[in-house]
C-alpha cells in the first residue's frame, strides 16, 4: 500500500505519495502562501492527495522546528510565522481519516537516508545537514532516536570550540555559528571587508584566496570536533551529510573527514557519505515514517 509525505518549509510546502517499492510515484508543490491561514495553506496539499485518488496507508509529516510532537503540533518555527500552535496532525486526520505522523525535517530526511539512501543496510546511522544552519538525525535499527524530549540529535547548539562569536541564546563555539553556510559566510565578510554568501565563500577558494581558504579550513574543524563528540556518544556506522553546502562542495566534507580523523578514537572506521535522495529527503522520510 502507497503512504503520503508531506515537506512543510517556510517558502514551499510539497506532497508526495510512496511506491512499496520506495519510488515517488506523484509529487506535487505549492508555495507557502503568507496570506492564507496554516489550514488553507495545508489544505492545498490534502486537495492534492484527493485528486490522486489513491489507497494509502497513513501520512508522514516534515516540519522545521520546535514541535510538539506529542500532541502533533507546530509550536514556533522562525521562519513559519503565523503557523505558530497549529495542531496540524488533528486538522489532518480530521481531513482525511488517516492516520497521521509529524517530525522535525531533519530527522525526517535523516531516515530516509537511513533507509533508502547513502546509509541503507547499515544499523546506526548519524545524519548531518548542513545549509543555512546545522542539523542532525540519528537513526538506529531503521528507527528515529528522539530521546525523552524530542531533543536527541539536535546538533546546532553542540559547543565545539570557545569562540564567543555567535548569536544571541546560542552556546559559545556552537556548531551552527561555526560551521554552517551562514557562519561561513559571516566570518569571511568580516574578514575580507566585504559583503559574501556562502557560495561566494567557496567560489574563492577555488581561486585560492587564502582568507576564503582559513576561513573554511575553521568551519571544516569544527564540523569534524563536532562529529567526533558524536562518534564518541553514539559511535555510529556511518555520518551521511546533506544540506547545500555539503552537497555542493564535497572538498569541504573531505576536508571535515581527514580533520575528524585526529579526534575520534577509531579513525580507520570513521565512515563518510554524502546524502543519496537530494531534495526528495524529506519527501521520502516523511513518508517512510508511516
Amino acid at each position: 500500500m502507497h503512504s503520503i509525505g508531506i515537506d512543510i518549509g517556510g517558502t514551499q510546502l510539497r506532497v508526495a505519495a510512496l511506491g512499496q517499492d520506495g519510488r515517488l510515484i506523484a509529487k506535487q508543490a505549492v508555495p507557502n502562501d503568507r496570506t492564507l491561514s496554516p489550514q488553507e495553506n495545508v489544505g492545498r496539499l490534502l486537495d492534492c492527495i484527493e485528486s490522486w485518488d489513491l489507497d494509502y496507508e497513513g501520512i508522514g509529516i516534515g516540519c522545521p522546528g520546535p514541535l510538539d510532537l506529542v500532541f502533533g503540533r507546530i509550536l514556533n518555527p522562525p521562519n513559519l510565522l503565523g503557523w505558530e500552535g497549529f495542531d496540524i496532525v488533528r486538522f489532518v486526520e480530521g481531513r482525511t481519516s488517516k492516520r497521521v505522523m509529524l517530525d522535525n525535517d531533519a530527522n525526517v530526511a535523516g531516515l530516509a537516508e537511513a533507509l533508502v539512501g547513502a546509509g541503507k543496510g547499515r544499523e546506526s546511522v548519524f545524519y548531518l545537514t548542513v545549509s543555512t544552519g546545522v542539523g542532525g538525525a540519528y537513526i538506529y535499527r531503521g528507527e528515529i532516536v528522539r530521546g525523552a524530549n524530542s531533543c536527541a540529535a539536535e546538533v546546532f547548539n553542540l559547543m565545539v570550540n570557545g569562540s564567543t562569536d555567535h548569536r544571541s541564546g546560542m552556546n559559545d563555539g556552537c556548531l551552527e555559528d561555526q560551521a554552517s553556510g551562514t557562519a561561513i559566510a559571516r566570518v569571511a565578510s568580516r574578514e575580507l571587508g566585504i559583503e559574501v554568501d556562502g557560495a561566494g565563500v567557496f567560489a574563492l577558494a577555488h581561486e585560492g584566496n587564502e582568507v576564503a581558504l582559513s576561513v573554511i579550513g575553521r568551519a571544516a574543524d569544527a564540523l569534524a570536533r563536532g562529529v567526533a563528540n558524536i562518534s564518541f556518544v553514539v559511535d555510529p556506522n556511518i555520518f551521511v551529510f546533506g544540506g547545500s553546502v555539503a552537497l555542493h562542495n564535497s572538498f569541504f566534507i573531505d576536508l571535515v573527514h581527514e580533520k575528524a580523523k585526529r579526534y575520534v578514537l577509531n579513525p580507520d572506521t570513521l565512515s563518510f557519505a554524502l546524502a543519496q535522495r537530494g531534495g526528495d529527503a524529506g519527501l521520502v522520510g516523511a513518508a517512510l515514517m508511516v
